[in-house]
Parts: C-alpha cells; structure tokens; sequence
C-alpha cells in the first residue's frame, strides 16, 4: 500500500476551482485538478492520483516535486523544446525587409533566393524563400507581376468596341 502524501497546498479550495474553470489546456487542468483532489482530500496517496488521472506514479511525483520546490506557476508552466534553428536569420530577414521597401525591389522569388544567397551568405532553399516572403513578410511578388503584364495587355491591346 501506498504511503500518505506529506503536502500542504497553499491555495484554498475556490482559487483552485476558479483555476479550473479558467483553464483551457488539458494539461494545465489535469495538474490543477490533482491539487484540488488533494485539498479537498479526495485522494491520499499518489496511486489514487495516477489511476483518476490515468498518469504514471512517477509523473505525479514529478508533478508534485515541481509544486513543492517553485509553487503553482512552475507547476503550471508550459515547457516547449526550442525547435529548429531558423535558416534564414534575423539580420538577413531585417536587411531583406528594407531591401523590398524600396521601388522595384525584386520581381520573382527565384531573384529573392539569388539576392539572400550572394549578399547575405544564405544557403536557404527556395521553398523556404517562398514561404518566409508569402507567408512571414506578406509578399507577394507573383500578384505584383500579373498585375504590371496584365496592365501591359491591356494597354498594348485595348479593348474593342
């Protein structure tokens, strides 16, 4: 059998239900709801936890050290690897960025992919260009060319009448 949990929650009953309330991920709420459980003395041991939550022992007692050292903020903290390192970086989006205010900048991404390339030393693939210009920096240079050669048509074909 499993022993008895030596822990003082320092919140009262209503801030936690009130937590429980406001919280939208699942797993901010699971925690919250192990230490509303352990208020309000629903639950004694740590196996009681893991079988309601349906978590192992050793997250619980993961869960529980982290409240017991830094409170209920780190317990509640979200904890994200840090990712990819970006390929293109921050200088070089800076330096694009005020190179496409200027008039006439750039025509094509493939010219975009060339400019990153020889100025800024960035071996970034053309789909990665694309998707920074398009997506990131709200470019985009295929509508700035069919609208010039629609323009174009229209003025070297005018329309009959």
């Amino acid at each position: 059998m499993s022993r008895p949990l030596q822990i003082t929650i320092h919140e009262t009953v209503s801030e936690l239900e009130k937590l429980l309330k406001l919280t939208m991920t699942a797993s901010k709420k699971e925690r919250l709801q192990m230490l509303y459980w352990l208020k309000i003395g629903k639950v004694k041991t740590r196996q009681e936890v893991a079988e309601l939550l349906h978590r192992s022992e050793a997250t619980i007692t993961r869960w529980l050290k982290s409240y017991r050292e830094s409170g209920l903020t780190t317990l509640l903290e979200d904890k994200r690897a840090p990712g990819k390192k970006a390929v293109i970086s921050t200088a070089a989006i800076a330096k694009l960025q005020e190179r496409l205010q200027q008039p006439q900048a750039f025509k094509t991404y493939k010219e975009v992919h060339t400019w990153l390339e020889c100025e800024c030393g960035v071996k970034a693939s053309y789909k990665t260009v694309h998707k920074l210009l398009r997506y990131k920096l709200k470019v985009n240079l295929v509508a700035k060319d069919y609208r010039t050669i629609k323009s174009d048509i229209k003025q070297t074909f005018p329309p009959s009448q």
